[in-house]
């Protein structure tokens, strides 16, 4: 006889149990005695640990679950008045004291008026922010946060 010769009933008759000492499996039923686990309905939820506070609930109080990344630095426009030159970028926003470092985002928001004719090169700027630009005679170019690599572009990723 080989394996794949055997036939097996699908539908087997399950085995009445705790029907009696005679009855093969009565009595305890195979539960043993006493204890949770011999009770009907003795499920515990999913998780339950015996009272101890449950992995799941425990996780995330653990190191490595608070975002790490630094917020971004806001600049108004309002301050951009103040500057001397006609560009601005982070380092030039450093040296007016304006922001902590070069290597930081910098956000562009609307805040006072902007009259000065400026060519703005930061990583993120307000729709708003770029309109008062573009209205004193300036314009906006968006760049990545220095110090980092471009993203690589789909065209990139295609060719080879």
């Amino acid at each position: 006889m080989k394996y794949n010769e055997l036939t097996i009933d699908s539908h087997r008759q399950s085995c009445r149990v705790g029907r009696g000492i005679a009855a093969g499996q009565g009595k305890t039923a195979g539960r043993g005695t006493k204890g949770q686990k011999s009770r009907t309905g003795s499920g515990r939820r999913p998780g339950f640990e015996g009272g101890q506070n449950p992995l799941m609930q425990r996780i995330p109080k653990l190191r490595g679950f608070t975002s790490h990344r630094t917020p971004a630095e806001t600049v108004y426009t309002g301050q951009l008045e103040a500057l001397k030159g006609s560009t601005v970028d982070n380092t030039s926003l450093v040296e007016a004291g304006l922001i902590s470092s070069p290597n930081v985002r910098v956000k562009l928001l609307v805040k006072g008026d902007l009259k000065k004719k400026l060519s703005v090169s930061l990583q993120m700027a307000s729709k708003e922010a770029i309109k008062a630009i573009e209205k004193a005679g300036g314009s906006f170019k968006p760049i990545n946060q220095i110090g980092r690599l471009p993203k690589k572009s789909q065209k990139d990723t295609d060719t080879k």
